[in-house]
């Protein structure tokens, strides 16, 4: 195993404590936000290392050392908070002033504390009479990748990896990402329009856990891809039953009960940060 170290300042005393904790035998740098401890046996220290890693803001992983980014087909990952960084529908809320009442619902839904379609229909029944227009004002206005993320997709492209983004806002949305970014498929939900404004209602099915999970399933089937070639990278508690069926899950600046349940956490770097977790 490697134990890759990231993060924005990396002290030389706390790499060299890392190493001695690991057990590495070396210590190599991959970049200027991350170096790989080589050879780290030392998993049973992984207490102690994720305790330095806290207090020093540092994002640790034990990787295998034989993995490698070619290795994988397919990267799927969550829009919202993730590929980007805000939650579209907050934003449209706050173009009416509903901004404090709406990402209240939205934080109570990504950390599980309640039914996600119920949250979502409340969230958009708010913005009836918002004019169709407005998704394209936050778009342009408010919506920015998160740090890394070209890098990110770069390297997908790169290996060859296809890239789906599965995402419980808005087609308006994901329909402009998808040929700006090179996306290969985007799932996504549909808002009702009339008359040019918005009629606070979802055409069609919910893009919800489950949802996003199936779709996944889907285009993984349509191509042949075996769950251990998957990446998913997500934040909130309805992205945890499509990153269940990934061969390597990243909980990216995610809620508690998300990091709690993935193969690996980045909570200080950006994006980036996933394509230092392979050779």
């Amino acid at each position: 195993m490697h134990l890759i170290i990231q993060g924005a300042e990396i002290e030389t005393g706390d790499l060299k404590v890392l190493a001695k904790a690991a057990g590495a035998s070396g210590i190599e740098q991959i970049s200027t936000s991350a170096f790989r401890l080589r050879d780290a046996g030392g998993t049973s220290a992984a207490t102690e290392i994720a305790t330095i890693c806290e207090r020093a803001r540092l994002d640790f992983a034990f990787i295998p050392e034989d993995r490698r980014l070619a290795d994988f087909k397919l990267l799927v990952m969550d829009m919202d908070s993730t590929l980007i960084n805000i939650e579209t529908i907050d934003e449209l809320a706050d173009l009416v002033g509903l901004k404090p009442q709406v990402a209240a619902i939205t934080e109570q839904a990504m950390r599980g504390e309640i039914e996600y379609n119920e949250s979502l229909q409340c969230r958009v029944a708010l913005l009836k009479g918002l004019d169709e227009s407005a998704l394209k004002r936050v778009y342009d206005e408010r919506l920015k990748l998160s740090p890394g993320a070209e890098t990110l997709l770069a390297a997908a492209k790169k290996h060859g990896i296809k890239t789906l983004l599965v995402s419980g806002g808005f087609t308006h949305v994901t329909e402009l990402l998808k040929p700006r970014l090179g996306l290969d498929y985007t799932y996504s939900n549909t808002l009702a329009v009339m008359a040019g404004k918005l009629t606070g209602e979802i055409i069609g099915r919910i893009v919800n856990a489950d949802a996003k999970r199936d779709e996944l399933l889907r285009v993984s089937a349509s191509l042949g891809i075996r769950r251990e070639q998957i990446i998913g990278m997500g934040d909130g508690a309805n992205d945890l039953k499509f990153m269940a069926e990934c061969g390597v899950s990243i909980a990216y600046h995610a809620k508690p009960i998300v990091r709690g349940q993935s193969t690996h956490a980045l909570n200080y770097v950006g994006l980036d940060g996933a394509v230092h977790l392979f050779n």
